[in-house]
């Protein structure tokens, strides 16, 4: 296993034209493999975002077209890249999944996860945002064993559901990726508590790129940052999109998971939390 190494984060203004928004993230891959890293990650809706999710030309088949382009370019540069999320199209299905995947340096799809937690709210203004109407929720908690460490995949909303993270520390998580588009109302109070806190409460390091940027149906938040096992910020992005790297320590995580061992302090005589599809 790799106990250190750099990553790459992507902070993403998406737009309704596939071509420019891939043109872009492969340019990004080039530009992070040029520095060394050894994985590049991506936000939520990655390849195309419209007017509204999990409709239009953004559905696809997984494997398909934009999983195909990165696969091609983990290849070429020999690197891991986890995809952020796309539109899934599912069989059918009249609604898609949002899924993310992780691409070995080999050019293969080592996992696939779909968000698991529908962003089903009311904002401040009395706006509903029902993603439900269009997406279907995933089904199972995914973690994944690589050379860089053990990975757990979550999406956006999932943040807000500490159990899940839990769950996927339990099953060995070292480095848990949070691809988002979270909106300006609620990111500017939420988004970096929740991931500080997903970080501290399981003594792992947080990844969380997101969108830019003003959107169809809203403004994204951005803000893409990496939280250490100690919760502090070691990377953040600017306004703009781009590129934001980042050191992996798997000692360090160690040093502070030995330090404050709250994954062994748990009372699971008295409570304990389950995974149910295992």
């Amino acid at each position: 296993m790799i106990r250190k190494y750099m990553l790459a984060m992507i902070q993403m203004d998406t737009q309704n034209d596939k071509g420019i928004n891939l043109e872009q993230a492969s340019a990004w891959i080039d530009e992070a493999a040029l520095r060394g890293v050894k994985l590049v990650c991506f936000p939520e809706v990655m390849n195309l975002i419209g007017r509204n999710v999990g409709e239009g030309g953004g559905r696809e088949q997984i494997p398909g077209y934009t999983t195909d382009i990165l696969c091609r370019k983990a290849k070429e540069h020999g690197i891991y890249i986890h995809g952020g999320s796309i539109t899934e199209e599912l069989p059918g299905e009249k609604r898609s999944a949002n899924t993310s995947v992780l691409i070995s340096p080999e050019g293969k799809i080592l996992a696939s996860y779909s968000k698991l937690h529908m962003f089903d709210i009311t904002l401040a203004d009395g706006t509903p945002f029902n993603e439900s109407d269009k997406v279907r929720p995933g089904e199972k908690i995914v973690t994944v064993e690589t050379e860089l460490g053990v990975f757990g995949m979550s999406i956006c909303y999932d943040v807000r559901f500490p159990e899940m993270y839990r769950l996927m520390t339990l099953k060995g998580a070292q480095v848990i990726f949070v691809p988002a588009s979270f909106t300006m109302p609620t990111g500017k109070d939420h988004w970096e508590p929740l991931l500080r806190a997903r970080a501290i409460e399981n003594g792992c390091y947080i990844v969380a790129p997101g969108q830019i940027g003003k959107k169809p149906a809203y403004v994204a938040y951005g803000n893409s940052l990496v939280a250490d096992p100690w919760g502090t910020v070691i990377a953040r992005a600017k306004d703009v999109p781009g590129i934001t790297y980042a050191e992996i320590d798997l000692d360090y995580l160690d040093q502070i998971r030995k330090q404050i061992p709250s994954l062994e302090n748990r009372r699971t005589d008295l409570y304990d939390v389950e995974d149910k599809k295992s």
